[in-house]
């Protein structure tokens, strides 16, 4: 795979909490305008690898990092980088949807605002496209003013991924986007992401095997801190390399 064709790179990716190693050697390459899917057991590392793309692990006292971790072909670890930048280019979805406690347009607009992305006039064309990129403008069309937080769970989270839109990121981190929502609601956000892929490079994880078989187009096992196997999802579901993945997919641990 060459580097045009992959957003995300790690090399010999090494993570630690104080003494604690929890990420080891992670060697990956993020296809770019893909859904790619972390899977593996509680406490594997899946979420402390995502929370890597865009350094949120730096605000937890104690973390060190090796390795190297590029986005389009940047250093995000290099001495100097812009935090705030990084974090426009590489947008976050959170477990719980967590809507600011102001109105629909609130939310959308408080982006543009603080990093300062459009003028007021601006504002209006802008939540309106967002909010068709969700798939919420006609239902919330003429419910703009009210309070995000009486959304159902699944308008809220797709208002939490259109917030992040107008910041044009390249890529979408998710981190087990569905797991507040019932079936119905996940096929929706399912069907969302694969929208969605046209334009952005999507890291999802998810205890789901079955979302990560329905919606992404790879997947990488995670183990014990080690990514222990990547490959297109297809493959991992249906011919997988090694043991240990397969007997993850089998049901036999986790």
């Amino acid at each position: 795979m060459s580097m045009g064709d992959y957003c995300i790179e790690t090399r010999g990716l090494d993570l630690f909490y104080g003494d604690f190693q929890a990420l080891t050697a992670v060697d990956l390459q993020v296809p770019a305008r893909q859904v790619t899917a972390l899977i593996g057991p509680s406490g594997c590392g899946k979420s402390t690898l995502l929370r890597v793309f865009n350094r949120m692990n730096d605000l937890i006292d104690g973390v060190r990092v090796a390795g190297t971790v590029r986005i389009d072909n940047e250093d995000i670890y290099a001495p100097g980088t812009d935090l705030l930048r990084l974090r426009e280019k590489v947008g976050m979805v959170f477990q719980r949807p967590n809507p600011f406690p102001l109105s629909v347009y609130g939310n959308i607009a408080f982006g543009l605002a603080v990093h300062r992305l459009a003028g007021r006039r601006e504002y209006g064309m802008v939540v309106e496209q967002a909010l068709r990129d969700v798939l919420l403008w006609d239902d919330l069309k003429d419910r703009l003013h009210q309070s995000a937080l009486s959304l159902s769970l699944e308008q809220q989270q797709r208002l939490c991924i259109a917030r992040v839109l107008p910041l044009k990121p390249q890529v979408l981190l998710m981190d087990e986007p569905c797991s507040a929502l019932d079936p119905i609601a996940t096929l929706h956000i399912e069907d969302l992401m694969r929208k969605l892929k046209r334009d952005y490079t999507i890291v999802i994880v998810t205890h789901n095997m079955q979302q990560a078989a329905r919606a992404s187009d790879r997947a990488g096992f995670m183990y014990l801190g080690k990514l222990i196997e990547f490959d297109e999802t297809a493959s991992i579901f249906t011919h997988p390399r090694q043991e240990l993945t397969e007997n993850y997919i089998s049901g036999r641990f986790g």
